[in-house]
Parts: structure tokens; sequence; C-alpha cells
């Protein structure tokens, strides 16, 4: 359920023309899932909010959604003991990483 909201908001978010890109790398305890997108970014005051229950950023806010994706996907992670990571920066897409525990 996890990487399906953050899979669904990079293709809502990447405009026509844009990738996606979905990798995984096997780290120590955990199964690193990262989904990569050419969408609008995040400014970097804003990445700490977006994991927010019903938070949306300004760039996506007349978009469609509820701002519960990330809210849920990092209750989601936390609770089977693994996190969420996101790398982004305005214009050139966004990032982000799903720390899966391999137990």
């Amino acid at each position: 359920e996890a990487l399906c909201n953050v899979v669904d908001n990079a293709v809502k978010y990447t405009p026509a023309g844009g990738r996606v890109t979905i990798s995984a790398q096997m780290l120590d305890s955990f199964c690193r899932v990262d989904v990569a997108d050419t969408g609008p970014g995040i400014p970097e005051e804003e990445q700490a909010q977006i994991f927010s229950r019903f938070y949306r950023g300004a760039a996506v806010r007349e978009q469609e959604g509820l701002g519960l994706g990330l809210y849920l996907t990092r209750r989601i992670l936390t609770s089977e003991g693994g996190y969420i990571r996101v790398s982004s920066q305005p214009g050139k897409g966004s990032t982000f990483s799903l720390y899966l525990p391999l137990e």
C-alpha cells in the first residue's frame, strides 16, 4: 500500500512526457525502494510538511487529491519498522525512498 501511494503520486504529479523511475537496493537490514519523478519538485520548506495529514503543497493544490497519501504511507511504514525520505528540488522532480525492513 505504501509503495502504491508513492507511485500513484509520482504518476499524478509528473506532467505528460515526464518520467517515473522505480529502483530497489538491498541494504543491511532494509530494502530501499526509490520512486523518482520529473514532476514539479517540492521546495525545501515544504518537505517536512508533506507527510502531515491533509497537507497539499502550493504547486499541486489545484490537482485532485486530499493530502492523505504520504501521511498514510509514513504511518504504514512506521508501523512495520520502516521509514520514508524525500529528496527534491523545485523544477527538478522528486525522489521518495521507502525503507522496508527485511524481517
